[in-house]
């Protein structure tokens, strides 16, 4: 189980990272929204849930609550610039099918429910 950073994103988070006292790390998970059921949340963690899986990469921490972990287990989080445009991008092993807006996501779990 894991999820990884590219290395445009570990540098964008590392710089965020660094501009917020008291951050300890990426919190990234998900939450029910949009019209395919799952969004993506991601946020600076300022402290570490019980329930949290951590993952660290180059000395950066990420934190995953359990619920969310089986439906991201395995992404890689990118970040992107096209021209005037950037984003983090998530590449996540799990999606099934996504909304046309590209806003959420749902899994074969999902599916099957």
């Amino acid at each position: 189980m894991a999820v990884t950073l590219a290395p445009a994103a570990l540098d964008r988070i590392r710089g965020y990272i660094a501009g917020t006292p008291g951050a300890v790390g990426l919190r990234f998970g998900v939450r029910r929204t949009g019209c395919s059921g799952w969004g993506y949340a991601v946020d600076l963690a300022r402290e570490e849930g019980a329930d949290d899986r951590v993952f660290e990469q180059d000395g950066v921490r990420i934190l995953v609550d359990a619920d969310s972990l089986p439906l991201v287990d395995g992404t890689e989080i990118d970040f992107l610039k096209q021209g005037l445009n950037e984003q983090f991008v998530f590449r996540n092993p799990n999606v099934a099918a996504e909304c046309g807006c590209g806003e959420s996501f749902t899994t074969d779990a999902d599916r099957a429910a």
